[in-house]
């Protein structure tokens, strides 16, 4: 064995994969995990666990994996991550734990999120759960929001005692795990709604269709005899571009596109919710929601653009679903803007008009800003168009708390450390305070917002 190189990871076929919706990475069996962790240095000032924001024990749990310990390894990430298989399966790791590792210095870093999702599959296929707290306080925490902010601040509180209820706005519970991530990148009913039992086995209780802000108010909650509050309701409001033909029929949201399909199961011949099966799709933006997008069209028999201002380089998508797009044949229009949505004499997308663009200096992001080319615009046929922009949050529950300061792009202000807002008693993180980001962070949110809470419950 190569100590320098990962053991590979099996998965479907590009050519099969893109005409389903089975889970595309199909994970280590336990001989090539333990493999894998063989590889792992044990490092005594571990530079991967400053790069996971729930600050998981990352040598610890693989130095069990070498034993072949599995339970003791799931108990030791069980300690920080309550959904450690959404976890390895949808992270950034690259640019999180694994771009931290020492191993990646001179070969390729140790595949942390892959031990970690055969780590929680292995204990969901043998029963194991995390266990309830023994001790019981007398104290009732509300969380608004069963994404991966409430899900992580629910568990941990439970973990400490308090009585926790999660109210949760859809039908079902999962938030972005469930409405916003497709199938083939995270399974739900195998992987999401097990993650989801975990939580409920700490003794949480979740509460679905309550939409706070309309169904109740946050000073209700608190009339109602909730002690603390946390506010994990994500960013549901999608962004638009604002340019001449976007009315069109045939322009959608991402988000409204992936909910149909994620939640509401359009992707299945067999379901009563209808979803547009374009035949050439263009998929307006460059990250994870964007591929997803695109990835989900093609599925549906499109052939398939992404069209994306920048270079390569600057995608902001993880480099894994880049390259798993790339494999199944979408195609990228990279440095290329829409200008306008052509349409037909019905009202219906014909095409999009682009301009070339080529980078110029960096902007307050870090990246180079995309300057257009003049007189270089062209067109791409299309009969449906995706807009996969990024999302603000939902201004029903900040304009229904009083004494809640939110900034000028719509997000709640919450202090980083431990999601204090302007409100006493009131915790916030996730999208709802950074805008759209990614789960894991989500996650580290809500489990600073969960020590934020019992430090404040503690001190009353």
């Amino acid at each position: 064995m190569d100590v320098m190189k990962r053991v590979p990871v099996r998965e479907q076929e590009p050519k099969v994969r893109a005409a389903n919706f089975d889970e595309v990475c199909l994970g280590y069996n336990m001989e090539e995990a333990v493999s894998e962790a063989s590889r792992c240095l044990g490092c005594k000032n571990a530079k991967c666990i400053e790069g996971c924001p729930v600050s998981i024990n990352i040598p610890g749990f693989i130095g069990h994996l070498k034993e072949g310990n599995v339970k003791e390894a799931f108990d030791v990430i069980s300690e920080s991550s309550a959904l450690p298989a959404i976890c390895g399966r949808v992270c950034p790791q690259e640019s999180q734990c694994e771009g931290r590792c020492i191993r990646g210095i001179k070969g390729e870093p140790i595949s942390i999120g892959k031990l970690e999702r055969f780590t929680a599959d292995w204990a969901k296929g043998n029963g194991i759960k995390p266990q309830p707290s023994k001790e019981k306080l007398d104290k009732k925490v509300a969380v608004i929001g069963s994404g991966p902010a409430g899900l992580t601040c629910a568990g941990d509180l439970a973990k400490l005692g308090y009585q926790v209820k999660i109210f949760e706005a859809l039908h079902e519970a999962g938030g972005v795990l469930v409405y916003g991530i497709p199938e083939f990148r995270l399974p739900k009913t195998e992987v999401v709604k097990k993650e989801i039992e975990n939580v409920k086995a700490l003794g949480v209780e979740i509460e679905t269709n309550v939409i706070v802000g309309k169904s109740v108010t946050v000073d209700e909650l608190f009339a109602e005899g909730y002690d603390a509050v946390f506010i994990g309701s994500g960013a549901g409001l999608p962004r638009f571009m604002g340019i001449p033909g976007e009315q069109a029929n045939g322009v959608f949201s991402a988000n409204e596109y992936l909910t149909r399909s994620n939640l509401m199961k359009a992707f299945d011949e067999e379901s009563n919710t209808p979803i547009m099966r374009g035949k050439k799709v263009a998929v307006v933006g460059g990250g994870n929601v964007a591929m997803d997008a695109a990835r989900t069209a093609l599925r549906l028999g499109a052939e398939t653009h992404i069209v994306y201002r920048r270079s390569e380089e600057e995608l902001p998508a993880r480099a894994e679903e880049v390259h798993h797009a790339k494999e199944e044949g979408i195609i990228f229009n990279l440095l290329t803007n829409p200008v306008e949505i052509l349409t037909n004499e019905e009202g219906w997308v014909s095409g999009i008009k682009c301009i070339k663009m080529e980078l110029g200096e960096p902007d307050a992001s870090g990246r180079r800003r995309p300057v257009e080319i003049e007189g270089s615009e062209f067109d791409i046929d299309a009969d449906m168009v995706i807009m996969a922009l990024g999302t603000s949050p939902n201004p029903l529950i900040s304009s229904t708390t009083e004494g809640l300061d939110i900034n000028k792009k719509g997000c709640i202000v919450a202090d980083e450390d431990y999601g204090k807002t302007s409100r006493e008693g009131v915790f916030a993180g996730g999208d709802a305070v950074t805008g759209a980001a990614t789960v894991i962070l989500a996650m580290g949110a809500g489990k600073a917002a969960a020590a934020g809470i019992h430090e404040y419950l503690q001190s009353k």
